[in-house]
């Protein structure tokens, strides 16, 4: 969905040769080009290498990938080294982003409202499951989505569900509130807010009881009335993490006039799906103009209201 939108929105500018890769097991993109250059990529091909030729040939890469594993840090590092033109955010604050731990303690140094985090060494060290209150959230450090994360009840439950997690999970007290998103520009420090959206969240219990968190889409500019705050908290975000460049989603949590930050997503995300419909003006070009233009000027925007719906498309 992600890709298509892309492809849709840069169709629509003059002179752009796109090139691009996409996985075999998918269907083919919606739009096309008969001058562009598409690479499908099988299990059995040395991706890597591919996609290295591809960004050589390239005068910009925008890349689409998760955090997970590393992946969009080592491809944003390839492009880095090529010395092509990144459209998205420097290696710097992708490697901050992608570590929900340091982006907590980034977001602490700069006084800017967040959820406690915590190691699962320091969880037992400072909470421990038999002075534990609340409800508590366990996730991967560098997942993308809601992929394996869990809320438990019980302290007790948690501690043993992350046996075998403890290097690679954090854990989170569990915020009440409406679960939200914003999706801003970033460039040099400064941020400029595209939409204020509400997530649509779910949490069903699995075979052995535990509560998992679902995404199933969201809602653009369902919250266009905390916009003002939003965007306060975006400039606030673009100086904390300098490096922070092109297209970035970040994830919240309102509870009533509290906003608090739950991770920074250093890449498209899925709210770019209707982000054309939601502005009225075309990000991509937006996004050109950003990076290519010294003298950016961010143009006056709509705020429309526009439902994404994960199941929908599927």
């Amino acid at each position: 969905m992600m890709r298509d939108a892309v492809l849709h929105d840069f169709s629509a500018i003059k002179d752009v040769q796109m090139s691009l890769t996409y996985d075999a097991r998918l269907p083919s993109p919606s739009t096309l080009n008969a001058h562009w250059e598409v690479k499908t990529i099988g299990p059995q091909d040395d991706v890597w290498s591919i996609w290295e030729v591809c960004m050589q040939q390239a005068d910009a890469v925008l890349l689409i990938a998760p955090e997970t594993g590393g992946v969009l840090t080592r491809l944003t590092q390839m492009a880095e080294g090529l010395k092509k033109t990144v459209l998205g955010c420097h290696s710097s604050a992708v490697q901050i982003a992608s570590d929900k731990y340091q982006t907590y303690q980034q977001l602490q140094r700069h006084g800017i409202p967040t959820i406690a985090t915590y190691l699962f060494q320091d969880y037992l060290f400072h909470i421990g499951a038999k002075n534990a209150r609340g409800s508590w959230v366990a996730k991967p450090i560098d997942g993308a989505g809601c992929a394996d994360t869990a809320v438990f009840d019980d302290a007790s439950q948690l501690v043993d569900w992350m046996q075998g997690r403890e290097e690679t999970h954090i854990i989170q007290p569990l915020q009440r509130g409406t679960a939200a998103s914003m999706s801003v520009l970033c460039k040099d420090g400064k941020a400029y807010l595209l939409a204020c959206n509400r997530q649509k969240i779910t949490m069903q219990a699995d075979e052995a009881g535990n509560r998992k968190i679902g995404y199933e889409g969201s809602v653009l500019n369902a919250l266009v009335q905390h916009q003002q705050a939003f965007d306060r908290l975006a400039q606030s975000i673009a100086q904390a993490i300098p490096g922070l460049a092109g297209y970035v989603g970040v994830d919240l949590v309102v509870d009533g006039d509290d906003i608090y930050v739950v991770e920074i997503n250093p890449r498209l995300t899925t709210s770019y799906v209707a982000l054309h419909q939601a502005c009225g003006v075309n990000p991509a070009r937006m996004l050109l103009d950003l990076f290519y233009n010294d003298d950016f000027n961010f143009p006056a925007i709509a705020y429309h209201l526009v439902d994404i719906s994960l199941d929908a498309a599927e």
